[in-house]
């Protein structure tokens, strides 16, 4: 499986905004001193999931896999970013963003439709 670059950097926008949704729901969600933490917590926890369970050979990760699954769960580890996110910001009081985002991500998610097989048959 070949990947288009501009996918892949649609991707890695897409995972930036999901990953500072966690840090925005954090901040505007809990009061001082834990929004302090979850700002940075909730963030660090989203992206080192996302950095460490991949599927072996995944060429939109260099094709190395610090922590080897399968497809399947690499998939529902990407849906649960990406849509944790825009959950996020829903719960952060920010709709009209997470709308926008559970858009973007279910367009993103269509035309994605070749790595999303790969990951199934993985």
């Amino acid at each position: 499986m070949s990947l288009n670059p501009a996918m892949l950097a649609i991707r890695f926008l897409l995972e930036l905004v999901a990953v500072a949704s966690f840090g925005a729901y954090g901040w505007r969600t809990f009061d001082s001193p834990w929004k302090f933490l979850l700002v940075a917590l909730l963030p660090l926890v989203a992206a080192t999931l996302w950095g460490t369970l991949a599927v072996p050979g995944d060429p939109s990760r260099s094709g190395e896999a610090p922590v080897s699954v399968p497809g399947v769960v690499r998939l529902a580890v990407e849906l649960g970013v990406f849509f944790g996110g825009a959950a996020a910001l829903w719960a952060a009081s920010l709709p009209s963003l997470a709308l926008v985002s559970v858009v973007v991500l279910v367009v993103y998610q269509a035309l994605a439709y070749d790595r999303i097989a790969w990951l199934v048959k993985a």
